[in-house]
C-alpha cells in the first residue's frame, strides 16, 4: 500500500478531474477521481482516504448534499469544496453541510495545496493515537483499555487492519486463514462475532468492524498500529 496521503477528487468534468489529479500527484498525493455523487459517497464511507476535494456542482447532483450525506454517514476526513460561485450564501451552505474549507474558482494551485495541508494538519492534531496491536502477547491496547486476543482473533484483526478501508469478502478471509482447516465459510462470521464482542464499544479502540452488503467486512475508523 502507498504511504502517500490518499485524496479523492469529485468533479463531473473529466478534464478538471484529470488536471487536479496530475497537479495534486506532483505535490505528493495519491489521487483517485470520481464523477458521481452516489459513487463518491460509497467510496468515502469505505474510509480509505485521508482527504477529499469536492466540487459544488456535480451535474444533476449537489456537492453540498454529498458532503452532508458523508458527514451523516460518519465520514470525518478533511473536505475542501471547489466552486465557481463566490456568493457568501454558497460558501456558508458548504461549510454548514460539513466542509472544512472552500476554494473559489479560478484559484492558484498553491492555494488549494496550502488549504489541504492546513486541514490535514488540523485533523491530525484532533485524531487520537491509534490502538496498538502487539504480536508479542496478542494484545490490543490503548492508554485506557486492553484486551487479549486468541491466535485466530489476532490473525483476523491483523488481516482486516492491513486492508483498512477496503472490504474483504468472507471467501477471501476464509482462504487466507482457514483454507484446509474448515469446510464452512461460516467460521469467518463466528470469529468476526468474537472480535466484535471483545472490542465493544468500538469507540474505546478507535475503530469498528463493519459489514458492507455484498462486499464483506472492513475496519471503520483508525486501524490499530503494529
Amino acid at each position: 500500500m502507498t504511504d502517500l496521503p490518499r485524496l479523492l477528487v469529485v468533479d463531473d468534468d473529466p478534464e478538471i478531474c484529470s488536471a487536479l489529479a496530475r497537479g495534486l500527484g506532483l505535490h505528493g498525493y495519491a489521487v483517485e477521481t470520481c464523477n458521481r455523487a452516489d459513487l463518491a459517497l460509497h467510496r468515502l464511507a469505505a474510509r480509505g482516504f485521508d482527504a477529499a476535494v469536492i466540487d459544488v456542482m456535480l451535474g444533476a447532483d449537489s456537492g453540498i448534499e454529498l458532503v452532508r450525506a458523508a458527514r451523516a454517514a460518519g465520514v470525518t476526513l478533511p473536505i475542501v469544496m471547489l466552486s465557481a460561485l463566490s456568493e457568501v450564501e454558497q460558501r456558508a451552505a458548504g461549510l454548514e453541510a460539513g466542509a472544512d474549507d472552500y476554494v473559489v474558482k479560478p484559484f492558484a494551485f498553491d492555494e488549494l495545496i496550502a488549504r489541504l495541508k492546513v486541514q490535514q494538519h488540523r485533523a491530525a492534531t484532533l485524531r487520537p493515537a491509534p490502538a496498538r496491536l502487539s504480536a508479542a502477547d496478542h494484545s490490543l491496547s490503548t492508554p485506557a483499555r486492553s484486551v487479549t486476543l486468541t491466535d485466530r482473533e489476532f490473525a483476523l484483526l491483523s488481516l482486516l487492519a492491513s486492508h483498512a478501508g477496503s472490504p474483504l469478502s468472507r471467501g477471501e478471509i476464509f482462504d487466507r486463514l482457514w483454507a484446509g482447516e474448515s469446510r464452512s465459510e461460516n467460521v469467518v462470521d463466528v470469529y468476526i462475532g468474537y472480535l466484535r464482542r471483545k472490542l465493544k464499544p468500538g469507540t474505546d479502540f478507535g475503530f469498528e468492524i463493519i459489514t458492507l452488503r455484498q462486499q464483506g467486512f472492513c475496519l471503520e475508523g483508525t486501524p490499530p498500529a503494529r
